[in-house]
């Protein structure tokens, strides 16, 4: 994943902000997986808001640098969907636009390893060279933002490759106490401090086939624990 979950940052993202006493939208008003009856807490973030919410982080990309082509990098698994709908909202705003912008699209996963030190060495699975990002503007596309930490060591490496500007485009923000003051430049809602499952979040590999962003109950964290 991006950024672990249960790592997450304390400050103002510019998205749109969920405040921790929210009690969110009973499971009832909405349709979901039977298989998840009974596993979840209460819907966070409905699939139709966070559809909305992506299409206007994708004018606001497109305002900023729709000016040059531009090379999207996903982090996998959990930013596979997000990913996938604001390339559709991107190509759809340049297909109405005086003039068409390539958009080129690349898959990462990224894996950290621990060692006697408290931040790990983190190694990026996939992709194709990296050095094709040379003077290119770089998107790179995550689910959640959590301490900051992942992202900020991913940043340095591609950083190493030399693309003319890198932008940070991130669903989820978390607030904690841990964060260590990394802001993605563009974030579609900043939440509690929650483990959160669907819209491509898992919990054990589950709730990726889940369309709203939801809170996961004791009861499914158990079921589904390994």
């Amino acid at each position: 994943e991006c950024c672990r979950q249960e790592e997450a940052p304390v400050q103002s993202s510019g998205g749109r902000g969920i405040m921790d006493d929210w009690p969110g939208y009973d499971l009832n008003l909405f349709t979901y997986p039977q298989h998840y009856y009974g596993d979840l807490e209460y819907v966070l973030i409905p699939h139709g808001i966070i559809v909305d919410r992506i299409e206007r982080l994708a004018k606001d990309i497109m305002k900023d640098i729709g000016y040059s082509d531009i090379m999207v990098l996903c982090v996998l698994k959990g930013g596979y969907k997000f990913c996938a709908d604001l390339v559709e909202h991107l190509k759809n705003i340049s297909r109405n636009s005086d003039r068409f912008v390539s958009m080129k699209v690349d898959f990462i996963r990224l894996k950290s390893y621990r060692n006697d030190q408290s931040m790990g060495e983190m190694q990026i699975i996939g992709g194709d060279d990296l050095s094709t990002l040379a003077g290119k503007v770089c998107s790179c596309n995550c689910d959640v933002v959590g301490t900051g930490r992942t992202m900020k060591a991913l940043l340095s490496n591609i950083e190493k490759y030399k693309p003319n500007m890198i932008k940070v485009a991130s669903l989820l923000v978390k607030r904690t106490s841990r964060s260590d003051g990394f802001r993605p430049d563009y974030a579609g809602f900043e939440i509690p401090n929650l483990f959160v499952v669907g819209y491509a979040l898992d919990y054990n590999e589950y709730f990726r086939d889940l369309n709203h962003i939801c809170v996961i109950n004791e009861h499914g964290k158990e079921k589904y624990r390994v």
